[in-house]
């Protein structure tokens, strides 16, 4: 058996177990208005050994002489030619409730023709969200995880990507995250929108904490479930919160295939069912050779060295393989079946679209 399809068959076999056990909720929804915002900066890298921005790239000069303003030297942006500058962007995440004081991880990356950030250092640069308000500011050391070693012309190695890197709490939150604090109503959003897992969600919720009288669970749709807080959890919000988390769930996700033809990767659901039907399936090998064939004149007599090719053509087609799969068949019995007479993972995904095509195939086939 490849070792790819026993992988595959391996990891179904520990999803079906898993699939029993139930999913905590946690990871099946998210907590409307418990989000992270985007921020984003424009600065300045100093400190970098004639890598910077060069004079193409005109807003970095002009970014540089502001700065200089700001602390009193004046100075013309034609008038400076400044290599150890580079123009970057600053991204990172603003996590909810972050406070104030908080440090955080940030990104940065050149937006000029700077062809290396290492061992440049940010200036200090205020992280605006959305809203235009500044919610952290970011200032440290850059590190690339890349280099640039030798000189051009051909004679210079690069190692990953030089021009962006992180700084490891490099910004440090100067205003609260607009996140919406949990209150007497609460709304989960399923990452994945099934009718089906919103029902149990609903069920598990309501079995856990509601009454004969009171439910205080309800599916509003495929993607939302509302819920309120039980009258033991009005001033205990989080305990509420960290209650329903662990809840377990058997989720519902609809039959599907995904198949990499590229790689010749294929995974499967667990609920992919096959119709009664049989396979037959061979392999037509087309082979051309060509050969050259040096002909050469005797020593000091008349005539040319040629050569001429000779193209031999061979096809040889395998017998036809066959299985026969009964009602109900699984996808597990057909991955043994096709493995069990020798099949590639290429076979294997020609077969599942003759399937598809066929209409034996109960699942969505997705080729990426």
């Amino acid at each position: 058996m490849p070792l790819r399809l026993s992988l595959c068959l391996l990891v179904l076999l520990q999803l079906s177990e898993a699939a029993s056990v139930g999913t905590r909720l946690k990871d099946l929804v998210s907590i409307e208005g418990v989000r992270d915002n985007q921020l984003v900066g424009y600065g300045l890298v100093v400190g970098l050994n004639g890598t910077g921005d060069k004079r193409q790239t005109v807003f970095s000069a002009q970014s540089l002489t502001n700065l200089l303003a700001r602390m009193g030297v004046a100075v013309s942006p034609t008038a400076i030619l400044v290599r150890n500058t580079a123009a970057v962007l600053v991204l990172t995440n603003l996590p909810p409730f972050a406070q104030p004081g908080a440090r955080i991880d940030i990104t940065v990356a050149a937006i000029g023709d700077s062809t290396n950030l290492q061992g440049g250092i940010l200036v200090l640069t205020p992280l605006k969200g959305a809203d235009g308000l500044v919610y952290a500011a970011a200032q440290g050391s850059v590190i690339t995880g890349g280099f640039v070693a030798g000189k051009g012309g051909g004679s210079s190695q690069t190692v990953n990507h030089p021009t962006a890197g992180r700084v490891p709490n490099g910004a440090i939150i100067e205003k609260p995250a607009p996140s919406v604090a949990p209150s007497e109503h609460i709304r989960l959003q399923l990452r994945q929108a099934d009718f089906t897992t919103a029902a149990r969600i609903t069920s598990a919720i309501n079995e856990k904490f509601g009454t004969d009288k009171i439910q205080p669970a309800h599916a509003e749709n495929s993607a939302l479930v509302s819920v309120d807080t039980p009258l033991p959890y009005k001033t205990k919000t989080v305990e509420f919160l960290g209650e329903l988390e662990r809840l377990l769930v058997e989720a519902d996700r609809p039959a599907k295939i995904v198949i990499n033809e590229r790689t010749g990767t294929i995974v499967m659901g667990k609920d992919v069912r096959i119709a009664p039907v049989a396979i037959l399936h061979g392999t037509l090998t087309v082979e051309v050779q060509t050969s050259l064939n040096v002909s050469q004149p005797a020593p000091l007599a008349a005539g040319q060295t040629t050569v001429t090719p000779q193209t031999n053509v061979t096809a040889k087609e395998e017998k036809a393989r066959n299985v026969v799969l009964r009602q109900g068949s699984s996808v597990e019995e057909l991955v043994r079946a096709l493995t069990a007479i020798g099949s590639t993972p290429r076979d294997i995904i020609a077969i599942l679209q003759n399937l598809k095509a066929a209409g034996a195939l109960e699942a969505e086939l997705e080729v990426i």
